[in-house]
């Protein structure tokens, strides 16, 4: 019953967006995030725990601020992506503009594959939805919702512009066959990991358990890994950001996959600084270590998470 009637709600709101502008829907979200801000207590002295750590040497009421402003960005986030499910293609690519498009097309002459990279940052959903309408269709790296109904709804928004979802189960098989077949694979790197598999590496000069599926791959694959970034743009729009491609490490590096998924979050650390109103500052990011370090020698993408 619960499946059911949270379904119902997220596609009667999305009735009530589908005929407004996107810059309307973005300030309906705002306001929505301003409310969840006052009235979800636990996430706000979460944010606000994660803000005081990362960045204390602001003053609190920065700190405060930017907690404010990231619950407004999620609340934004909510309705426009109900709000970008329902739009064709044309006028997808009409609300968007890109930034490294030759970068992308770089990485695709290797012939390796393209691993993507990004955290829950900007709008990374409306990044992998618009991004087969500029490029190739891109396979992401997801985990599935409990709620079946809504489940079955991200998996239809997600593949909308031809792209394709991989989960857990044989996962590693898939993503290196899409690579060996100059494919694009995208992946989030910012949530914390309870598995042995983990690399804890600093962001913003905290350790934390980090994936090391996306350093594995591209280690093992030779994969270009470029970052990319979703900002909004006023009236409703977007701007695509497609980085430089991360630099491995040298071949005789000690522990290359530590040293590589460092390099790539300090990357996304660097947008997170620039724009801190737009992470998922609310997530849990930073723990205690639960055991003493893998030696980060295998490929695992049992909890790789990723919509870019």
């Amino acid at each position: 019953m619960r499946f059911a009637l949270e379904y119902a709600l997220v596609r009667a709101i999305e009735t009530i967006v589908r005929p407004l502008p996107m810059g309307t829907v973005r300030s309906c979200g705002a306001v929505l995030g301003r409310l969840a801000y006052r009235v979800d207590a636990f996430h706000r002295r979460t944010a606000l725990d994660n803000l005081q750590r990362a960045l204390g040497t602001r003053s609190e009421a920065e700190r405060r601020a930017i907690a404010r402003g990231m619950f407004q960005h999620f609340g934004s986030l909510l309705l426009e992506l109900l709000k970008f499910r329902t739009l064709s293609s044309a006028r997808v690519r009409a609300l968007v503009e890109v930034e490294g498009e030759e970068r992308v097309w770089q990485a695709y002459q290797q012939e390796r594959g393209v691993l993507f990279f990004t955290g829950h940052f900007g709008y990374w959903e409306m990044h992998a939805i618009a991004h087969p309408l500029r490029f190739r269709p891109i396979a992401v790296l997801a985990r599935p919702l409990d709620n079946p109904h809504l489940h079955q709804l991200m998996e239809q928004t997600r593949t909308s512009t031809g792209n394709s979802v991989i989960y857990r189960q044989g996962a590693v098989r898939k993503v290196l066959r899409e690579l060996a077949s100059n494919r694009g694979i995208a992946i989030l790197i910012d949530q914390h990991l309870h598995t042995p598999d983990a690399v804890y590496v600093d962001f913003f000069r905290r350790p934390a358990a980090t994936t090391s599926a996306l350093a594995a791959l591209a280690l093992r694959t030779g994969a270009p890994v470029i970052p990319v970034f979703a900002l909004p743009l006023p009236n409703g729009r977007y701007r695509l950001i497609y980085e430089h491609a991360v630099e491995p490490p040298r071949e005789d590096t000690a522990d290359a996959i530590r040293d590589f998924t460092q390099r790539c979050t300090d990357v996304l650390e660097m947008y997170v600084r620039r724009h801190p109103e737009l992470w998922l500052w609310m997530h849990r990011r930073w723990r205690e270590r639960e055991g003493p370090p893998a030696p980060s020698t295998e490929l695992s993408l049992d909890e790789a998470d990723a919509d870019v």
